[in-house]
């Protein structure tokens, strides 16, 4: 699996107004670095194609893929461009923000993945990683980030595969287009061709209906019939799944949110690792469903997961079990259940 995108590195502030905050904590993020970290943690060999500045934040990011068993041998260092930051304010509830919820500020303009284009693809090891891979994902905000980022997205959904998948996650976010004077029709125009040039798209009811106008998933298969693989993540909980015809709808599980940021890179890394391991359609959707409620109820972009043994047992209960479920930290396989 390779997955192409920008990392950031991460200051998340002490609960409490962004002011108020006299020490931060260090993390590494990123959509598709968070994605190859749910993929190294179930299992399957994740490299990371990026760029970061030559300065000290390019340094940290590096090594924490790294540690994190991703493979950073196609991280490309930029002597000119800084490595993209972000600070989360986290609230406490009395503020604007309540308990449980983040805002986050983004300091990336004139960013080392900024200046990602095509030759990011054909350099070495960049070349051979692709080559190997049976699955490459980027999203949405890696081609909203410039016009030679979108350059390098859509010559990688263009490039011949052979047996490899395209996989891309919808990811929208307009201010990222709107600093590049771009919105409206323009911006859908862009977004549809990666959708429809993709073997496996998933994507927010939410932020379809903002792109394409409606959140019905019916319908956004209608729309794009292209794609092998369909996946839309609804505001009533339920993740509708589309396999060529077939169509399954997984509900998600009951669970008390600590913190929204991440679930939706760790659903992707889920159901990825889900599709390269052989899973079926709905046990693809289930691993998606575990691994974005591990992400909701914890601290941090990146979801610490339980062990693939107890996710797959966790994933293949019966409907009526998986409908009762309560998902919580340390959650283990029911005793009727067998590894």
């Amino acid at each position: 699996m390779v997955t192409v995108g920008e990392g950031l590195a991460v200051l998340v502030a002490q609960p409490g107004p962004l002011e108020d905050s006299a020490t931060f904590e260090r993390t590494a993020g990123g959509a598709e670095a968070n994605v190859a970290t749910v993929l190294a943690q179930l299992g399957v060999d994740a490299s990371w194609v990026s760029r970061v500045g030559d300065d000290g934040f390019g340094r940290y990011l590096v090594e924490q893929l790294a540690r994190r068993g991703i493979d950073i041998s196609a991280v490309v260092t930029d002597p000119a461009r800084p490595t993209a930051v972000y600070v989360k304010e986290r609230g406490i509830g009395d503020g604007p923000l309540g308990a449980g919820q983040s805002r986050m500020l983004y300091y990336r303009n004139g960013s080392a993945a900024s200046a990602f284009s095509p030759v990011d693809l054909t350099a070495s090891p960049a070349a051979g990683l692709l080559n190997r891979a049976n699955v490459v994902h980027f999203t949405g905000v890696t081609t909203a980030l410039s016009d030679s980022a979108t350059q390098l997205t859509e010559v990688l959904v263009a490039l011949p595969r052979g047996a490899r998948q395209v996989s891309f996650d919808l990811n929208y976010r307009p201010a990222l287009w709107a600093a590049r004077g771009l919105a409206g029709t323009e911006v859908a125009e862009i977004l549809a061709r990666h959708v429809r040039g993709s073997d496996v798209v998933l994507m927010g009811a939410d932020e379809a209906g903002a792109v394409f106008g409606t959140e019905d998933p019916a319908e956004l298969r209608r729309l794009f019939p292209e794609p092998t693989h369909l996946v839309v993540k609804n505001d009533a909980h339920t993740v509708t799944g589309f396999w060529r015809d077939e169509r399954v709808d997984v509900p998600a599980l009951r669970l008390d949110v600590v913190e929204r940021i991440g679930a939706g890179d760790a659903f992707a890394g889920g159901f990825l690792a889900g599709l390269l391991q052989g899973r079926d359609h709905q046990e693809r959707l289930r691993f998606g469903h575990l691994c974005a409620a591990a992400a909701l109820t914890g601290h941090g972009d990146v979801a610490e997961l339980p062990q693939v043994a107890e996710l797959h047992a966790l994933a293949t209960v019966p409907a009526q079990e998986w409908a009762r479920m309560d998902y919580r930290p340390g959650l283990r396989v029911p005793e009727n259940v067998a590894l």
